[in-house]
């Protein structure tokens, strides 16, 4: 019996050590403010813990774009970018940080 393996991903673009830590950091926020999200929440305490974990989520990803500054990577390549937070489940992890559906009555 042999067992069935899930789809393999497609490999990431090629990024410099700061592009992925820009990635990287960003989905971290994203989660955090995910579970921050109100209208997603389920209790103040682990609102509140997010709340204080984003500060240095935030802090690093900060970091992340100054080194990217200061050795003259002026441009965002957004193209290759947006391809790494597709593989990475990026828009499913940005979906918890928008409103959810509307209930109908």
């Amino acid at each position: 019996m042999s067992a069935v393996l899930p789809p393999e991903l497609p490999p990431l673009p090629a990024l410099t050590r700061a592009e992925g830590s820009v990635v990287d950091g960003y989905l971290e926020a994203v989660d955090l403010l995910g579970r921050i999200n109100p209208a997603r929440g389920r209790d103040t305490y682990g609102s509140l813990r997010a709340a204080q974990a984003l500060v240095a989520k935030a802090t690093a990803l900060r970091d992340a774009l100054a080194l990217m500054h200061e050795r003259g990577e002026s441009e965002l390549h957004t193209a290759t970018l947006a391809r790494a937070l597709r593989v990475l489940d990026g828009e499913r992890r940005a979906e918890r940080v928008t409103l959810p559906p509307a209930l109908r009555a």
